[in-house]
């Protein structure tokens, strides 16, 4: 399946200056995005697993905000 799509002209240029001779716009572009979007994980984990990673992580994020501000107290 074929998309148009609108570029501004440095986008346009960047891409362009990027892509490869043997390479189509949308291949250069495919390259350039590369990797995998975090949306191809929605299938992988399920609600518990999520929840159980989002309080991990808000726990982490705690215990570095904690360590900063312990941090900054002993130049106070």
């Amino acid at each position: 399946m074929s998309h148009q799509i609108r570029l501004e002209d440095d986008v346009y240029e960047r891409i362009k200056a990027n892509k490869r001779d043997n390479e189509s716009f949308s291949d250069a572009v495919d390259r350039l995005i590369g990797g995998r979007s975090l949306r191809d994980l929605r299938d992988v984990f399920d609600d518990d697993q999520v929840s159980e990673m989002r309080d991990a992580i808000k726990a982490a994020d705690q215990a570095d905000r904690d360590e900063v501000r312990e941090v900054a107290e002993r130049f106070e």
